[in-house]
């Protein structure tokens, strides 16, 4: 089944059923008010939602309505944890090799992953208001996974029954920001504003072929101000699969219902499929001709991100959103 939020019912939205075609939806308050609502009881309210997907496909769905992208918030306008990781490793060589630096041996075997912020995600169609463009603005299109409650400890064969739902996130970063940052030895924090959730979050059932070994493998498509930017394949190069970040996560303690989980920037070792990220396109320039010539993303321009099946149907519904000014 498919899940959103509408703008809604309070901070943390109203949670819609959507139609696999993401052009209807119904809400589903009395079975569950909100989506962090539905994952702190998924496997009572999962059967429940799954009823109401089938009642909606068969059109049977009473007070279902036409869906409109500009009426939703996040599908989880904001959640208990967000951990990102960094599970494609040519994207990590290649910000190495653009400063002459080596990889850790370590990056090949356990998962490079920080605590990101959740306070707050962006609906897909709300704007990246940032205060300055001298910050460096850049995009980030990833994959993520949303958990049920994970038990501390949990192998990766254990996590992976604790993944109920899949959808896409715009990760942005303020890149000239982030040395600083980093060189302090204690993270990100002001180089990572909020990010941005696809439109509609989908059980792995509803990518049947496409979801295997807890790996999503189909093209994760970026369009900047209309021009294809990236479209580079998620299932291929990844170092961890979604299991095995999930596991890392939970090495120490346990994840509660809602735990968000990101793969980091997509990428993979054939540099023709473009990038998803402004970082890496400008690192690869610095390779060949020893320094950047990409710009960082400027107030008006349009990030668009998206994955589509074989049919070339939108799976989540696109994040479409315009880098804009604070306070303008």
């Amino acid at each position: 089944m498919k899940l959103a939020s509408l703008k809604r019912g309070g901070r943390d939205g109203s949670l819609v059923v959507v139609s696999r075609d993401l052009t209807r939806a119904v809400e589903v308050r009395p079975i569950a008010a909100t989506l962090q609502q539905a994952l702190d009881n998924w496997s009572d309210v999962a059967p429940r939602l799954n009823a109401v997907a089938e009642a909606l496909e068969a059109g049977k769905a009473h007070g279902a309505f036409e869906l409109d992208f500009n009426d939703l918030a996040a599908p989880l306008p904001r959640a208990y944890e967000f951990v990102d990781g960094s599970a494609y490793l040519p994207h990590v060589e290649r910000v190495r090799r653009a400063r002459n630096a080596e990889v850790p041996q370590s990056f090949y075997v356990d998962p490079l992953m920080y605590q990101a912020t959740s306070a707050q995600f962006l609906g897909a169609r709300d704007p990246v208001q940032v205060v300055s463009e001298d910050y460096g603005i850049d995009l980030e299109a990833e994959v993520v996974v949303v958990t049920d409650d994970v038990p501390m400890a949990v192998t990766p064969e254990q996590a992976a029954a604790h993944i109920q739902l899949i959808g896409l996130v715009n990760d942005v970063s303020l890149r000239n920001l982030i040395p600083d940052e980093l060189a302090k030895g204690f993270g990100f924090l002001q180089s990572k504003p909020r990010s941005a959730l696809s439109p509609v979050l989908l059980t792995p059932d509803e990518l049947d072929g496409y979801w295997e070994d807890s790996t999503l493998h189909r093209k994760l498509v970026t369009h900047i101000d209309g021009v294809l930017f990236g479209q580079p394949d998620a299932g291929t190069d990844m170092q961890f699969n979604f299991a095995q970040l999930v596991a890392h996560a939970a090495k120490t303690r346990n994840l509660t219902a809602g735990t968000i989980v990101g793969s980091g920037t997509v990428a993979n070792q054939d540099e023709s499929v473009g990038a998803s990220c402004l970082a890496e396109k400008r690192m690869l320039e610095i390779i060949r001709d020893g320094k950047p010539s990409t710009p960082f993303l400027r107030y008006g321009q349009q990030v668009r991100i998206e994955m589509f099946d074989d049919a070339g149907n939108s799976l989540f519904g696109a994040i479409d959103q315009e880098i804009v000014a604070y306070g303008v």
